[in-house]
């Protein structure tokens, strides 16, 4: 059991509280997850440039000194140091080159997500004491996924936390089981998709990522999924503009979604969504089994 959220913000007024919303709605969600939670923030875009979240057990020795490491391997960036995350600023044409200078000067540090818009913090303990570490309630963005995590088949640590993120500015959050993930790893790996876990959560997103590289969009890439993946799931899902839900065609997971001219929200019960504003007046509704919602803010919302 788990539980996952997701905010799809259409009035920009409302971007400056899209961390606080977020957090509310996730910390509802604590006793689906308790053992470990994370979010995605997408927001922040500016031309030109790329943005690298990474995660370290060790932040004092891995994060001191880093910018001054990066220039002199030829890669200058700015980066922010949030407890055990930083976030890498830097131009989108350094973003393979910063990934082989990590490998190389800080091979302890692992990826959490890349991309021109998101940023990604996830680490072991509760939704509150995640949200206050990162300070996400402070975050500003367009629009953001959760998940709060009950480890059911596997180790409770930072990377089998999710947001999962294989592609650039895409993650997400997974509550349920796949049964056919391995036959799907390996398949994938074929393709050149690299895997950090033996998660199911992640060939789900690695399925997703090797979809979209094909050309199609979020939506295409959801309905593909329905044929392609087995087992029980419903996933929420983010892109640099996009904002995806399914479920499987037997949906025996929880899940609610709302829609007002301001937003579109997603969580596992309905108690996640009550503080938003004007949910009274929201379309309140149970998302379809194997059906695609699918929002994108580069297209009609």
């Amino acid at each position: 059991m788990c539980g996952i959220v997701g905010l799809f913000l259409k009035d920009k007024s409302l971007e400056p509280q899209l961390g606080n919303l977020l957090s509310d709605m996730l910390i509802t969600m604590t006793d689906r997850g308790p053992d470990s939670a994370g979010i995605a923030i997408y927001g922040g875009f500016a031309e030109g440039k790329a943005k690298i979240t990474i995660q370290s057990s060790n932040p004092g020795a891995d994060f001191d000194g880093l910018a001054a490491d990066l220039e002199e391997a030829g890669i200058k960036a700015h980066v922010w140091i949030k407890s055990t995350h930083a976030v890498i600023e830097l131009d989108t044409s350094k973003l393979g080159a910063v990934r082989e200078a990590l490998e190389r000067i800080r091979p302890a540090v692992r990826l959490m997500g890349s991309g021109e818009s998101v940023e990604i913090y996830k680490e072991i303990g509760l939704p509150k004491d995640v949200v206050a570490r990162f300070g996400v309630r402070a975050m500003s963005g367009t629009h953001g996924i959760g998940h709060t995590r009950m480890a059911t088949e596997s180790a409770v640590t930072t990377l089998g936390a999710h947001p999962f993120s294989t592609g650039a500015d895409q993650c997400l959050v997974h509550n349920g089981s796949l049964s056919n993930h391995n036959n799907l790893r390996r398949e994938l790996v074929r393709e050149g998709m690299t895997f950090e876990t033996q998660n199911d959560s992640e060939v789900a997103a690695a399925y997703l990522t090797a979809e979209m590289a094909k050309g199609k969009d979020l939506g295409q890439a959801l309905t593909g999924a329905l044929d392609d993946l087995d087992g029980f799931f419903t996933f929420v899902v983010g892109t640099k503009s996009g904002f995806g839900v399914v479920r499987d065609p037997i949906a025996c997971k929880p899940a609610v979604m709302a829609e007002t001219e301001q937003y579109v929200a997603f969580g596992s019960e309905y108690r996640a969504l009550v503080n938003l504003p004007g949910i009274e007046n929201a379309r309140v509704w149970e998302p379809e089994p194997a059906t695609v919602y699918f929002w994108d803010h580069d297209k009609a919302a």
